[in-house]
C-alpha cells in the first residue's frame, strides 16, 4: 500500500492502485495540474470539485450523486460513501488491514475484491469486516 497517494476525490483508492505505475495521486497539492494524468481533462467527478470548490466527493452534500464513475462503479461510490461516513483516515486503516489480510483491490486489470457488489451498504460492511 502507497498510504501517501490517498484516496481519489471521487473515492478510489490512489494507494492501492497498480494500474498506472507514473500516478502521483489525484489528491495531491496542485491536483488542478494533472498533466501526467492521461485521464485528467475527462474526469467527470474532478471537474465538478474543481467547479464546486470542494477537496472531494465526500465532503459534497450532494449523497446520492451519479455523476462521472458514480454511475457505474459502485466500489467508487462506496468508497466514497465510507469516507464521508468515518472519515478518510478511517477509510485508509480499513484498506491497509484487508490488504494485509488478503484482500485484492486490482485483481484483473482494474477489477478486484471490492468490485464484486451490487449495493452500497454491502460493500461499505465489507470494507469495515473485511468479511463478505
Amino acid at each position: 500500500m502507497k498510504r501517501e497517494l490517498g484516496i481519489a476525490r471521487c473515492g478510489l483508492a490512489c494507494c492501492l492502485c497498480s494500474e498506472n505505475v507514473e500516478c502521483k495521486g489525484c489528491r495531491l497539492d496542485g491536483f488542478k495540474d494533472l498533466s501526467w494524468c492521461k485521464d485528467a481533462d475527462f474526469c467527470v467527478n474532478r471537474k465538478c470539485c474543481i467547479e464546486k470548490n470542494i477537496a472531494a466527493c465526500w465532503t459534497c452534500g450532494e449523497s446520492d450523486c451519479r455523476k462521472g464513475l458514480f454511475s457505474e462503479k459502485i466500489k467508487a461510490l462506496g468508497f466514497t460513501e465510507y469516507a464521508r461516513r468515518f472519515g478518510v483516515e478511517a477509510l485508509l486503516d480499513r484498506l491497509e488491514e484487508n490488504e494485509k489480510n488478503g484482500i485484492v483491490y486490482h485483481r484483473e486489470g482494474i477489477m478486484g475484491d471490492y468490485d464484486e457488489f451490487d449495493n452500497v451498504e454491502d460493500l461499505i460492511r465489507f470494507i469495515d469486516t473485511g468479511k463478505r
